[in-house]
């Protein structure tokens, strides 16, 4: 069964496999780049498994003093999307047993996305499938963000702009995010908040001000019109 289970998960995450192996080197890099030992990467793909918190993660643990709040909201901010995910899936995780927390903590944007497109093939566990699926996505990327870093300590080269990667990545996010919603007032509330915030107060002190008032924004907006159609 778990045989089966395996084989059919397989071909549905080779896709994302190359995706993750790619990006998840760019993140091992990074972290090379920094300083950080291989275990870095590798454990924090293990433990956080949230592709773009991890690259800002980097940057956190690299700052002189630790602002708890500041990680916890940016956190939240980052990876909020994952709330309207998890409650997507309460039916399908349901009854899974003790598949269930793993399916919970390992489910990413691509992960999501197979899992709301795919059902598993006649014969085939519907839990396994949905454990495989999700195993093999971290998988991909715990490998991926391992062997960046240690190929950092093999191929020399200039990494000077390589944080870039992470601006690269959120920029990508964003304009998915815009091509697939039809209300286009969420990103505009963020961007505009965003830079008032930097202009006001500076590059070094703009962030939790921003996101402060991006959420009274949204708070207002709610309470005159409801925003429809906003892709998580």
């Amino acid at each position: 069964m778990k045989t089966k289970a395996f084989r059919a998960a397989l071909p549905y995450t080779l896709p994302i496999c190359i995706g993750f192996l790619f990006l998840g080197m760019s993140y091992g890099f990074l972290m090379h780049s920094q300083g950080f030992s291989f275990l870095y990467p590798m454990l924090m793909s293990l433990f956080i498994f949230a592709g773009s918190m991890e690259f800002v993660t980097a940057n956190l643990l690299l700052l002189p003093i630790f602002q708890p709040l500041h990680a916890f909201l940016l956190t939240l901010m980052v990876n909020a999307r994952h709330l309207f995910y998890g409650l997507s899936m309460l039916d399908k995780f349901k009854n899974l047993g003790w598949k269930k927390p793993y399916l919970i903590f390992g489910l990413c944007d691509e992960t999501f996305s197979l899992h709301c497109t795919i059902s598993p093939p006649d014969g085939i566990d519907r839990g396994w499938f949905l454990f495989f699926t999700t195993l093999l996505n971290q998988f991909y990327w715990v490998l991926g963000s391992t062997l960046g870093a240690l190929l950092g300590y093999v191929i020399q080269f200039n990494t000077k702009g390589i944080e870039f990667v992470m601006t690269a990545l959120f920029v990508v996010l964003f304009l998915e995010q815009w091509d697939q919603a039809k209300d286009h007032r969420p990103a505009l509330v963020g961007i505009g908040c965003s830079l008032v915030c930097l202009l006001v107060l500076g590059s070094k002190q703009f962030l939790l001000p921003a996101m402060g008032l991006i959420l009274l924004c949204f708070l207002f907006l709610r309470r005159r019109t409801p925003i429809k159609e906003v892709t998580p």
